[in-house]
């Protein structure tokens, strides 16, 4: 039996910065890569955590509906922040975001992040049927 992986571009979300995909799917699934505060023209969103976690989520929205699921379609997220002094702050946007949609989440604390950034997010999601 072959499987296909296939690979999600959106030009509503930035490129890759290096040699990964926005996303991957395979069956109804969907794994993307961690997203970080860049807005799609690639300029980085310098500002509080509150603004990067914003962007963040807003760059994985558009992943995800590039690969045929959404943000109410997520199962789990993993949280890289760069401070877990700000988790407050953005547990706040973060549950905005998502509403009365509680995915599974890890948040772990890390030294440094992609161009410096605050707050990297990574999704699983089921596909939309």
């Amino acid at each position: 039996m072959h499987t296909i992986v296939t690979p999600t571009h959106t030009k509503n979300a930035p490129e890759a910065i290096g040699p990964y995909s926005q996303a991957m799917s395979i069956a109804n699934l969907v794994f993307t890569s961690g997203a970080i505060a860049l807005k799609p023209d690639g300029s980085f969103v310098e500002g509080d955590i509150k603004l990067q976690t914003q962007q963040a989520l807003e760059n994985l929205q558009a992943i995800l509906e590039a690969s045929n699921s959404g943000v109410e379609c997520v199962i789990k997220t993993t949280c890289f922040l760069a401070n877990m002094d700000d988790f407050g702050a953005f547990n706040e946007i973060y549950s905005s975001f998502f509403g009365t949609h509680k995915p599974a989440r890890s948040t772990i604390a890390v030294k440094t992040l992609p161009k410096n950034a605050l707050v990297e997010i990574e999704a699983i999601a089921v596909k939309k049927m």
